[in-house]
C-alpha cells in the first residue's frame, strides 16, 4: 500500500547531483532505501527527531537526508553520484524500531519509488 510519494529521480552523469523529495514526512522514523535490478532492497539512510541521521557506508559523505517539518517533506540530496548508485529509490516511514533495526519490514509505509540512473 503506497502511502508516501517520491519525486526528483532522473538520469545524470557520474559526478552529478540529484535531490529526491518525499511526503508526507510524518512518521517517527523516515528513511530512504534503494533497489537495483536483481538485488535486494538496501537501506541507504534514515532520520528521526532528536537523533543524528545515519548513512550506509557506500553513501556516507555523498548523500544527505533532511526534513522540512513546515512542508512535511523528506529530502535526499545526492552528490558525487556513481554508476553503482543506479537504482529505484524508495522513501519509507515507520516507528522508532525502524530506525533501530533498519530492516525494510519495520518500515510500514512506502512510496512507489523514483528511478535514479547514473551513467559513466
Amino acid at each position: 500500500q503506497v502511502q508516501l510519494v517520491e519525486s526528483g529521480g532522473g538520469s545524470v552523469q557520474a559526478g552529478g547531483s540529484l535531490r529526491l523529495s518525499c511526503g508526507p514526512s510524518r512518521y517517527t522514523c523516515m528513511g530512504w532505501f534503494r533497489q537495483a535490478p536483481g538485488k535486494e532492497r538496501e537501506w541507504v539512510t534514515s532520520i528521526q527527531e532528536g537523533e543524528q541521521p545515519i548513512y550506509a557506508g557506500s553513501v556516507k559523505g555523498r548523500f544527505t537526508i533532511s526534513q522540512d517539518n513546515a512542508k512535511n517533506s523528506l529530502y535526499l540530496q545526492m552528490t558525487s553520484l556513481k554508476p553503482e548508485d543506479t537504482a529505484m529509490y524508495y522513501c519509507a516511514g515507520g516507528g522508532s524500531v525502524a530506525c533501530f533495526s533498519l530492516r525494510p519490514t519495520d518500515f510500514h509505509y512506502w512510496g512507489q519509488g523514483t528511478q535514479v540512473t547514473v551513467s559513466s
